[in-house]
């Protein structure tokens, strides 16, 4: 049996009624996330770019809109919205945001035709196990040669679901696979420019494409995964990949739950969380101004340091993955909010006098074997000659074991939602949101998305 036949048989095995109260505690958690994060992503330039050069009519929302286009084209619009911030979700194992490759297209998928919440919720289940467990037969080789993650493997993620809400059987479930595996793409080269939330977009609207293509007859190469031209060799190449992991162990316990999501506080890479965490712990702890601040000494894993490490950024998107730039606003401002992200504030006078005083470098004792890469080391010298310092393991809300408050993710959904609806909107949304499991019909949520003048207008 091919991977992808195997995995089309697990696919198609999920039901919400199986699934442990923690895997559909967490898919509401991302689910309220990820909505949150599209909606404040959906007056980004490049969504806007997206949705003037492929909008075509059709029932599917542009998220924070009134505008309606067709399925395939809201996945790829609401795709680059829901990552545009960088502030969407993130997964261990992914090594990459396992939430915005799947949810667009389920959402766009689910404009088309009668789909309740729970049915929602176990597509979505469905294609975060798929995408993390190709991962774990990949990463961190696939990481670090250059992939992106999120574009790479949500594709299967996307793919997954997408077959999943269709009630596809598995075998046209493990062509549609055997196609995602064709549409797979993106490199870490583009981070730091409109290519990045671009990646999901597509990745989201291919797998939509793939599980629509397989479920009116198109072929595919069900062996894809695994053939010797195939996406493990093509991507990994010979002796750097380990298929078992795929297979194995397949919901116990489910991915979502453990090691889980990792709702980002900040809206720039994740990678420079923990860096900024330990920075803030200081300047609080000791009120720390930019003038008490000699130099500032950054470490963190050489696997996230890699593309983080841009001491002189040079526009908003750039600065969302400089560590530098980062620490000097929790240091200047004491947080590192939305603003900090958008138009000039790069150029800000003040951000540019305090960046030749941060330097960054690999933590000499986090070693690139090991799997715990979400730690950093800050150490500040004042000008009276003390020096400061404070470690951090893994950022606030990386996981299950430190979760983001619940008060915390909810005053972060209003302040991303608040950017497309009113508040009151914006809290009839999260109402419905929070109990979407009993959602009759998931078109009511995407109503809710409509901006409340629009819906005057009519």
């Amino acid at each position: 049996m091919t991977i992808a036949a195997a995995l089309a048989e697990r696919i198609a095995s999920v039901c919400y009624a199986a699934l442990p109260h923690e895997a559909v505690h967490w898919a509401r958690v991302a689910i309220i996330d990820t909505v949150g994060c599209t909606l404040a992503g959906a007056g980004e330039p490049c969504a806007r770019i997206v949705a003037r050069v492929t909008a075509s009519g059709g029932p599917c929302l542009i998220f924070g809109t009134e505008q309606r286009v067709a399925a395939l084209d809201a996945a790829l619009i609401n795709g680059t919205a829901s990552h545009a911030l960088d502030f969407d979700d993130c997964s261990d194992t992914l090594g990459g945001h396992p939430s915005a490759p799947i949810l667009p297209a389920l959402f766009a998928l689910a404009e088309t035709r009668a789909v309740d919440g729970r049915a929602f919720i176990a597509a979505y289940v469905a294609g975060w196990e798929t995408e993390t467990r190709i991962a774990r037969g990949v990463n961190f080789h696939h990481y670090e040669k250059g992939w992106h993650p999120t574009a790479t493997l949500g594709v299967f993620g996307s793919t997954a679901a997408c077959c999943h809400l269709l009630g596809l059987a598995p075998e046209v479930t493990a062509t549609a696979l055997g196609l995602a595996a064709s549409f797979a793409s993106g490199v870490k080269a583009n981070f730091g420019t409109m290519t990045k939330p671009l990646h999901v977009g597509h990745c989201s609207r291919n797998g939509m494409l793939a599980a629509l293509l397989a479920a009116d007859g198109f072929t595919a190469n069900a062996g894809a995964l695994e053939h010797r031209q195939g996406f493990l060799h093509v991507f990994n190449g010979e002796g750097n990949f380990d298929a078992a992991p795929i297979l194995g162990e397949w919901g116990r316990p489910w991915d979502i739950v453990r090691p889980g999501v990792a709702i980002k506080q900040y809206p720039c890479c994740g990678s420079t969380h923990p860096a900024v965490d330990a920075m803030l712990s200081l300047v609080r702890e000791h009120g720390l101004t930019p003038g008490m601040v000699e130099r500032v000494d950054s470490w963190t894993h050489p696997r996230r340091l890699a593309h983080t490490n841009r001491s002189d950024p040079q526009s908003e998107l750039d600065a969302k993955f400089s560590v530098q730039y980062c620490l000097a606003r929790a240091l200047l401002d004491r947080r590192v909010s939305l603003e900090h992200f958008e138009g000039d504030s790069f150029r800000d006078p003040a951000i540019r006098v305090l960046l030749p005083r941060i330097h960054a470098a690999p933590h000499p004792e986090m070693s690139m074997a090991s799997t715990e890469h979400f730690g950093a080391e800050v150490r500040v010298t004042l000008t009276d000659g003390r020096v400061l310092a404070a470690k951090v393991a893994r950022p606030l809300g990386r996981g299950p074991e430190n979760p983001l408050p619940m008060e915390l993710l909810e005053a972060k959904f209003f302040n991303c939602a608040t950017r497309a609806l009113p508040m009151e909107s914006a809290e009839r949304l999260l109402a419905t949101l929070r109990g979407v499991d009993a959602v009759a019909d998931m078109r009511g949520v995407t109503d809710a998305m409509v901006p409340a003048a629009a819906l005057a207008a009519d």
